[in-house]
């Protein structure tokens, strides 16, 4: 099984970035992989998604404050999934100016630890586009970016493209990217717009499955489960399940 680091990764808030990270990293652990679900948001709302829902541990924050040990902070939280929280003290991070190549560095360090225990590793970043999101960057093989069926959302892309584009000049590995279509109503004509334009100017990077405007999918977060957990007879629920098996099978949209 090959194993693969992802990062999933939008400047722009309202597009189902975290909804993804952690339905992914569910779908990811229910296909049989052992995956490590990483709170890299100081919002903690990827963690809090899954059930952890204390405020006060400390994970991702010691990590880069203390140079903490990564292991003694990872939780098992499901079978086959387990956490590396936030922590509370993570919002001091982005304050923090970047002072060379070392502190981009500090996730793929800690990884590096650790990664040999898991097939898959799913990075939720925090919605800006500074330290946090460079160090998920220089961590991961694969970013998934998700685009919601709206107008704005492309133009957050656009600019979201050229920042990956500036970040790849200096990194020493090639990094493959993703483009998940979210909040997607097939009877709107914004949505299907969207859809071509994406196919137009990304083909071979939108991922198969869209995954559809779904009530259980904003409603599950609540409960601390998945959508797959929460309502497995669900759109939303059925459409993160093909989302994973398109990522693992790299199977992409057709135009």
């Amino acid at each position: 099984m090959t194993k693969r680091i992802f990062a999933v990764l939008n400047q722009k808030g309202g597009v189902g970035k975290t909804t993804t990270s952690y339905n992914l990293a569910f779908a990811f652990s229910s296909q049989g992989r052992k995956v490590l679900a990483v709170d890299l948001d100081p919002q903690s709302h990827f963690a809090i998604s899954l059930g952890l829902k204390d405020t006060d541990l400390s994970g991702m924050d010691s990590i880069f404050l203390d140079a903490a040990d990564t292991d003694q902070y990872i939780i098992n939280q499901r079978d086959g999934l387990d956490i590396l929280p936030a922590g509370y003290r993570l919002g001091e991070i982005e304050k923090l100016s970047a002072k060379g190549k070392k502190q981009a560095l500090i996730v793929r360090n800690a990884l590096d630890s650790i990664k040999h225990r898991y097939d898959t590793i799913v990075i939720d970043c925090p919605p800006t586009s500074g330290l946090l999101n460079l160090n998920a960057l220089y961590a991961c093989d694969e970013v998934i970016i998700p685009v919601s069926s709206d107008y704005l959302a492309l133009q957050g892309l656009s600019q979201l493209l050229r920042t990956l584009r500036n970040v790849r000049k200096y990194m020493d590995k090639p990094m493959k990217i993703w483009i998940a279509l979210t909040r997607f109503t097939g009877r709107r004509r914004l949505s299907q717009e969207v859809r071509d334009r994406l196919l137009k100017y990304f083909p071979h990077q939108v991922l198969a499955t869209p995954i559809r405007e779904n009530a259980p999918v904003a409603e599950s977060p609540s409960f601390g489960m998945s959508v797959i957990e929460y309502s497995p007879n669900s759109h939303g629920a059925q459409d993160y399940l093909a989302l994973a098996d398109d990522i693992t099978q790299y199977r992409t949209m057709k135009a």
